[in-house]
């Protein structure tokens, strides 16, 4: 499958307003893969497939998430992420992806992990402040984005774990410890 292949079936994937979310993540992921001397054809790739089951219904990315012996604990938290680790299932399965660094890259990009390669930080950064993304503290990720990886992505999972404590939801353990990963990384 070639990119416009691609493209054409990630967007009949969704509506209007989440492919205008991919297409941004698409852009800034290669610019922040040439900022941070990253492959921008390999941020590219998972900024294109990273929402691709964002919008399946529920019931089918758990079905995928037992039938495929995905990351079963995933079931245990808020269903928000549960499609990036169905996502990674389906682009190497369906849309014929092999490398490992884009795969996992989309699986990191709600949660983060340990271990974030320059690729997953790229990826994930960029789902957070791509240009269409507008919540209280996107302006001050953008800006620690001009110099550093980290500190932005430590700014946004700071984002995610304050909304979710205001909400009153659980906070997925590999979330706080791709935090506390960055944290040590920048200490150094």
């Amino acid at each position: 499958m070639n990119r416009e292949q691609m493209i054409e079936a990630v967007k009949a994937e969704m509506p209007e307003r989440r492919w205008i979310h991919v297409e941004g993540v698409m852009k800034t992921s290669i610019i922040l893969a040439e900022r941070f001397g990253e492959d921008p054809v390999k941020a590219e790739l998972a900024a294109i497939l990273h929402d691709v089951a964002k919008f399946w219904q529920i019931t089918r990315m758990e079905q995928m998430i037992r039938e495929h012996n995905l990351d079963l604990t995933l079931l245990d938290y808020d269903k928000e992420l549960w499609h990036a680790e169905v996502g990674a299932w389906v682009a190497e399965h369906d849309y014929g992806v092999t490398d490992k660094d884009v795969l996992d890259a989309i699986r990191c990009h709600t949660s983060g992990r340990i271990g974030m390669t320059k690729l997953d930080k790229v990826v994930c950064l960029a789902d957070y402040m791509e240009p269409s993304r507008d919540f209280p503290g996107v302006d001050r990720i953008r800006e620690l984005s001009a110099e550093s990886l980290e500190r932005a992505l430590i700014a946004g999972f700071d984002s995610t774990i304050s909304f979710l404590i205001a909400k009153g939801k659980r906070i997925f353990p590999l979330t706080v410890d791709a935090r506390n990963d960055l944290l040590l990384q920048i200490a150094d």
